[in-house]
């Protein structure tokens, strides 16, 4: 039930800001937990993906299952991409003048 809720919550956000998506692994149960998310916020809601990961390796990241292939498929392809190349601007913001 607490799964439930918690789904139900994200769901309805205006607007869910996922930062460094898919830098870790995940279990299955992140995944169904995720495809559920995702099936709810689709085409009701926004949601931004950062993350350093081509959307061609997205699905790898996932785990290569039915349910990550749904996840992409839902945002991957209908989304607006933003590339900010290959600068990393941590490093670049960290050797600024102070």
């Amino acid at each position: 039930g607490q799964v439930r809720k918690i789904q139900n919550r994200y769901a309805s956000v205006p607007l869910l800001i996922l930062d460094e998506w898919l830098v870790s692994d995940i279990s299955k149960d992140e995944l169904h937990f995720l495809f559920e998310l995702m099936e709810r916020r689709s085409d009701s809601t926004s949601t931004v993906f950062c993350t350093q990961y081509r959307k061609e390796d997205w699905v790898k990241r996932l785990g290569r299952s039915v349910q990550a292939e749904a996840i992409v498929d839902r945002y991957a392809y209908s989304a607006y991409w933003i590339e900010m190349g290959t600068k990393n601007m941590r490093e670049h913001c960290a050797n600024l003048p102070q």
